[in-house]
């Protein structure tokens, strides 16, 4: 019944940590980027790379992009993704692909640790899956092909329905999505997701997203009144 994430780094820039920092010393070289690749020493890359960071040129971490597969979402989930506008996005189609109950719904935890309340959750669910499959069986007995059935039928699916999206984001909108959606306050869903990310892109470019995550977890808290009080610690992250 109940959906659970699970993330894949798809693919991303081949060295993405040095192709930001050839593209960061072009600016200044007489040579081309080609031959920078050559010349620049890992210890190059990983110093140059730190001083944009710091120093707010972030045009040069643009040069690298990742790709995640993304499975046992909500589609609340994907909504709230959705709004970090840059970013490419494809996801599953409820109108061409038929709602698989196998997959089924994303149960909130705190809804799920509470017995009447999972109770209540997921008879909803039930009549949605029930009302779901009757009115495509009465669209294809009408005649009516499987996507003009299912395009209509998927009305009646909650936000909790499961949902797969492939998304792509270069470096610098990742930071900032670390920045907001690793943060406490963000949905408990997406926040697992930024925090599943990070992990993931640290392993392949440990220079570019050294220092990126919520502003807690490197000192004070940007949330200001809107803050949540359980502010992140390094040991509490890996």
């Amino acid at each position: 019944m109940a959906a659970h994430l699970s993330l894949t780094l798809l693919q991303h820039t081949p060295d993405p940590d040095r192709a930001v920092a050839v593209a960061g010393r072009l600016c200044y070289a007489p040579v081309s980027a080609a031959e920078l690749t050559q010349e620049m020493s890992d210890d190059d890359v990983a110093k140059l790379v730190r001083i944009l960071v710091r120093s707010g040129h972030h045009s040069a971490i643009e040069h690298a992009s990742f790709t995640f597969a993304v499975d046992g979402v909500s589609r609340a989930c994907t909504h709230q993704l959705v709004r970090h506008r840059v970013a490419s996005y494809n996801q599953q189609s409820q109108r061409y692909v038929r709602f698989d109950s196998a997959d089924g719904f994303v149960v909130p935890p705190k809804i799920a640790a509470d017995e009447e309340a999972q109770a209540i959750f997921l008879e909803a669910m039930e009549h949605a899956r029930t009302a779901y499959d009757r009115l495509v069986e009465i669209g294809l007995r009408e005649g009516r092909s499987a996507e003009s059935a299912q395009e209509d039928a998927r009305f009646v699916l909650p936000n909790a329905a499961e949902t797969k999206i492939v998304v792509t984001m270069n470096a610098r909108e990742l930071r900032h999505f670390f920045h907001v959606r690793c943060c406490r306050r963000a949905q408990w869903e997406i926040n697992e997701m930024a925090w599943q990310m990070r992990r993931l892109v640290r392993q392949v470019s440990p220079y570019l997203f050294e220092g990126s995550g919520p502003s807690c977890l490197y000192g004070q808290c940007g949330e200001g009144k809107m803050t949540c009080g359980e502010p992140y610690r390094p040991e509490d992250v890996d």
